[in-house]
């Protein structure tokens, strides 16, 4: 299923995100000088587009500052004596117009106006820039290197000994290159880059391209040549000043700090595979001399597929055989996978992209995009995850060939250019297909199709799905949907295109059972008739194989989605998952346990205590057997072994005694050897937080942390210290993620997460983000994946009118800075939504589990 987030990065600037061209109100546009600045609006104006960048830049590592000279050939579409192009933070020393024959164009020192709400600079030019010219634009400039994540930024790491060492890397995507150089930093501007970087001896620099040659240019300095790049957005630049270590295979090379090197060789070997498959499938070669993997000490996202130099954070990219679980070594294999090419869990990414979708402040996956701070939100659940969702849907529709053959015959068409969502479509030939694609882009929401069985007629209709139901009329909404579906007397799968508010389909015969959606190919929710509901209920019951893993697994995930919505009862979606007892695999079983975890961790925060109790309770009795049967080792397939992890850790959180007791027994055996014994990996993050409940326990664990070379294995210990019912250490906690030094910034924001989870912590953490508000923004930017993460991360825990009204008045106090952003109306609403649960459905709760615990 990577290859569907794969198409996704083919796809990603283009289809995802469509900017507007709107300005300024008139009249505000004045550069910081007081002077009329000549471009009043967001985009930057067509007249002039960048050809080649010559690009020198020279970080220095001991005072943290970068210097840097561009010249830029543009080619000029309309005469004007004006260039305006992006920079931002950064201090422009010289700026200079030069012919085709690279002669001043004027004698006079040019000015530059500077337009930082656009994040724009401005090039006056006395002499007429004259349309089918060919010119340079020659500027030089320096800034320090960023503190945060974005731009030309240092990052650190300590070895074994203690020392701190210091390495320069960047981040562009989506709006950041000017931020390391004025430049024309939309994707539409494609050009080709020619990259020199200055550096020390005992550093090396890497770019995009293949080292050509290194100068010694005295000083000690040495000046890195690389080769002449492909014509690429300036988003996908990237350059790296580092003393990193690298194993190599044919055109990859994996790179990590030095210690760190033996964490390599895994991500080499998958990545070696991943690229083969990729170029048997979309029939392309890999079209770069060269691939380089780097594991970034400091990275705010998982990775970034800047062309031939893919940077990673470290927990993305390494794996320590020794220490990392099934979970991490999965995680390593899918963002490899979806970074590659840009790029199991697929039934999870698209319910995670349902959680989003099914509510008001949801988006169409087209949407318009302003600002950075927008585009920035642009890159979430709605664009990666339901784009991989519809995308497979129409792999389904037109089958693998099909769609195979339009996927090569589009890359090929629009390769080193930018394309637009109807030239996808188009691309597939089918002439239907561009009118249907268009009700899943440019429309947001996921529809909700409802079945009503008489005899042989089936009785369809379609809505929008909605957990909360406002003005915004759902029966306003109008898909294309391709439907499939099965029957108690049919071994294979029936397909009918719904264009209409409502159908009707005529079976061949009458029949016990019909299931919508097989397999869960179709990006809808599925509604059925009490009958219905009682029909696949039974056939759970008493033959649940007769249903695919997939099918079981989203009828229990539609079950629960419409009891949130209030269209469908608790205690029916409680008794369609009373078969699981007799559940073997993973996929339905963890997400039937996942949704009885959540309503528990919910009602805990509510200090419901009977419900609590009782809940509790009859998890582990009716999940004893399961529970049970695990081994506290690292054996078995994968999907044996995430059972393993997800189940025991429950069983332990859940204080059940035999989980407690071995978690215990490790737990001391582990610190006696001074951590030199290994625990089974599937299972140490459970061990750890078992242990982290007494002080010394704790503090061995904090101790650890610090001094660990392996990011997993760190990830498992501030797991484990977050989950401490002392809100003292919890606010500890806190305060050094904050302070940067022993916890990194960029694990802050998963941090925050941790604590607001802990039903000890969610006010604690609540707390922290409104009195750090000003810290964390200048941390992670507005619209970032970390200011997203903290904000979603703690507001969702809440459950009450009380906090939901705390939550708006914060807000609403900042105003000015987030009214613009949608994460906080996601926020709000899943807050609303936790509300409306409780309300409809505690009492149900109460009586249901009074009923089978007794």
């Amino acid at each position: 299923m990577h290859l569907l987030l794969v198409i996704l990065f083919f796809l990603e600037a283009q289809f995802c995100v469509q900017s507007s061209d709107s300005s300024s109100p008139a009249g505000e546009n004045l550069a910081t000088n007081g002077l009329p600045f000549p471009w009043s609006k967001v985009r930057l104006p067509s007249y002039i587009v960048p050809v080649h960048y010559h690009l020198l830049i020279h970080p220095n590592l001991t005072t943290l500052r970068f210097n840097g000279s561009v010249k830029i050939e543009i080619d000029v579409k309309n005469n004007t004596n004006w260039v305006v192009l992006h920079s931002k933070n950064l201090k422009i020393f010289t700026a200079t117009v030069l012919d085709e024959h690279e002669a001043h164009l004027s004698d006079k020192v040019l000015s530059v106006l500077e337009y930082p709400s656009h994040e724009q600079i401005a090039i006056f030019s006395p002499k007429i820039l004259t349309s089918g010219e060919k010119y340079f634009l020659y500027l030089e400039f320096g800034a320090p290197l960023s503190d945060g994540f974005y731009g030309f930024y240092k990052s650190t790491y300590k070895t074994k000994a203690g020392e701190t060492r210091v390495l320069a890397s960047t981040h562009f995507e989506p709006t950041s290159a000017r931020m390391a150089l004025p430049c024309f930093d939309e994707p539409i501007f494609k050009a080709n880059y020619t990259v020199r970087i200055r550096r020390g001896p005992s550093h090396i620099a890497l770019s995009n391209m293949p080292l050509e040659q290194t100068v010694e240019i005295g000083n000690g300095l040495f000046e890195d040549q690389f080769e002449v790049s492909v014509r690429m957005s300036s988003y996908l630049l990237a350059f790296i000043v580092c003393d990193l270590r690298s194993v190599s295979g044919m055109t990859i090379t994996i790179y990590a700090v030095p210690e760190k090197w033996h964490q390599t060789h895994y991500a080499l070997e998958a990545a070696l595979r991943l690229l083969e498959f990729y170029e048997q499938y979309f029939n392309i070669l890999y079209p770069l001399p060269k691939l380089d993997l780097i594991a970034i000490p400091d990275f705010q996202a998982g990775a970034m597929e800047n062309w031939g130099l893919t940077t990673y954070r470290e927990t993305s990219l390494l794996y320590d055989p020794d220490i990392s679980s099934a979970s991490d070594k999965l995680w390593v294999t899918m963002v490899i996978g979806h970074e590659l090419a840009h790029q199991d869990h697929f039934l999870d990414t698209c319910f995670g992209a349902i959680g989003r979708d099914s509510l008001n402040s949801s988006r169409p996956i087209s949407s318009l995009a302003e600002n950075p701070a927008q585009i920035e939100e642009m890159f979430d659940t709605v664009s990666y995850d339901k784009g991989a969702c519809i995308l497979h849907m129409l792999r389904n529709f037109l089958t693998n060939e099909g769609f195979q053959s339009g996927i090569i015959r589009y890359l090929r068409r629009f390769k080193y250019s930018n394309a637009r969502n109807e030239d996808l479509w188009d691309s597939l030939i089918k002439v239907y297909l561009k009118k249907m694609m268009y009700t899943w882009t440019l429309q947001k929401g996921i529809p909700l199709i409802t079945v009503k069985r008489q005899g042989r007629k089936l009785y369809i209709g379609q809505e929008r799905f909605l957990k909360i139901v406002l003005p915004d009329d759902p029966s306003c909404y109008l898909w294309h949907i391709p439907l499939t579906y099965k029957t108690s007397h049919s071994d294979y799968e029936m397909k009918h295109i719904l264009t209409t508010k409502s159908d009707v389909l005529t079976l061949d015969e009458e029949v016990d059972w019909v299931k919508l959606n097989s397999d869960m190919n179709g990006y809808y929710i599925v509604h059925y008739d009490e009958e219905g509901w009682n029909a696949l209920t039974e056939l759970l019951r008493i033959n649940h194989t007769a249903l695919s893993f997939k099918d079981r697994a989203s009828l229990i995930h539609n079950a629960f989605q419409l009891v949130t919505a209030g269209r469908l009862s608790l205690n029916r979606a409680l008794d369609l998952i009373g078969y699981l007892k007799s559940e073997t695999h993973n996929v339905p079983l963890l997400q039937g346990l996942g949704y009885l975890q959540s309503f528990y961790k919910m009602i805990e925060k509510r200090n419901i205590a009977d419900i609590t109790h009782n809940l509790k309770t009859y998890i582990l009795q009716y999940f004893r057997d399961v529970i049970d049967k695990q081994s506290w080792s690292d054996d078995g397939m994968v999907s044996d072994r995430r059972l393993r992890e997800e189940v025991l850790s429950l069983a332990c959180d859940f204080d059940y005694p035999p989980c407690l007791e071995k978690a215990k027994h490790l737990y001391n055996s582990w610190v006696e050897s001074n951590g030199a014994i290994s625990l089974p990996t599937d299972v140490s993050e459970t061990v750890y937080m078992v242990g982290a409940q007494d002080d010394s326990g704790w503090a061995y664990l904090l101790e650890k942390y610090g001094v660990s070379m392996c990011e997993t294995e760190k990830s498992k210990f501030l797991s484990a210290l977050a989950s401490s019912k002392d809100s003292e250490k919890l606010s500890r906690l806190l305060q050094l993620g904050i302070n940067g030094t022993l916890i990194k910034t960029q694990n802050l924001p998963s941090l925050i997460y941790l604590v607001a989870k802990n039903p000890v912590g969610h006010f604690l953490a609540w707390d922290f983000v409104k009195k750090h508000w000003d810290e964390l923004v200048e941390k992670f930017p507005l619209g970032s994946f970390g200011i997203r993460n903290i904000i979603v991360g703690t507001v969702t825990q809440f459950s009450s009118t009380e906090e939901l009204r705390e939550v708006e008045d914060f807000f609403k106090s900042i105003t000015e800075q987030v009214s613009e952003l949608r994460v906080i109306q996601v926020a709000t609403e899943n807050v609303e939504k936790n509300i409306m649960w409780l309300s409809r459905n505690l009492e149900t709760m109460r009586t249901w589990l009074q009923q089978r615990l007794n």
